[in-house]
């Protein structure tokens, strides 16, 4: 589960993030729209713990962040725009470094290529380097890193920008999965279509505000398109 209890970050007196309150329980996808200095990444860091608040908590599985910075960590995964792997090794040796680091137990290489193969990474890619990998191959390492550590919470900043539709709607299946599965999922996005194919909820932001929150089940692709348009209008 994710939580944030009244949460803000301000930078010299200008507000990044004002006061938010947000749970995602497990089983969610929860996915943040707006534009670019919205807040979506500043909420995203903050569960990270790579900024402080100036005000409230960040929970991860009920652990403050800030408080409990490794043991929150241990529940997490994060997903950036440009998943961090190393060029010159392959994909299941990416797999193997990462999983090493961040999980307590310890796989077989048979296991660590059933989790590439359950990212949907292609057949015979994992012995090669991720230097030739395209973004969306690179993306499905990140799904089976977060896989093998066992994290139940996920936060995904602008994983599908440039992807294209069909490693996008692959990236959506796998999301689906985990939630199936009872992670709880924090994706920052521009992406509207996939925030309400893939979302149980969606919130908009602007100017570091929860403008607005909507269930996806309650309203379709044009209304969140209209929703969305009114509210970022200045």
């Amino acid at each position: 589960m994710l939580e944030a209890q009244n949460l803000s970050k301000t930078y010299s007196g200008t507000p990044a993030l004002h006061p938010l309150s947000l749970k995602i329980e497990p089983g969610e996808v929860y996915c943040l729209l707006g534009a670019n200095g919205a807040g979506k990444t500043t909420t995203i860091n903050l569960f990270l713990n790579f900024i402080e608040p100036t005000s409230g908590t960040a929970l991860v599985n009920g652990l403050d962040v800030v408080q409990q910075p490794l043991e929150s960590k241990r529940r997490l995964a994060y997903i950036p725009e440009q998943v961090m792997l190393y060029r010159n090794l392959t994909g299941l040796e990416n797999l193997e470094y990462f999983t090493a680091l961040g999980s307590t137990e310890t796989f077989s290489k048979g296991q660590l290529l059933a989790f590439l193969d359950e990212a949907g990474l292609p057949a015979g890619a994992a012995e090669k380097r991720v230097s030739t990998y395209s973004k969306g191959m690179r993306q499905k390492v990140g799904i089976a890193i977060a896989s093998a550590k066992g994290a139940k919470a996920l936060l995904l900043d602008e994983p599908t920008s440039g992807l294209d539709p069909k490693a996008s709607n692959e990236f959506s299946a796998l999301l689906k999965r985990l939630s199936d599965g009872g992670a709880a999922i924090l994706m920052a996005t521009h992406d509207l279509f996939r925030a309400k194919e893939t979302g149980t909820r969606v919130g908009i932001m602007k100017h570091g505000r929860m403008m607005a929150e909507l269930r996806t089940e309650e309203f379709g692709h044009a209304d969140l398109e209209r929703v969305y348009l009114e509210h970022m209008h200045d």
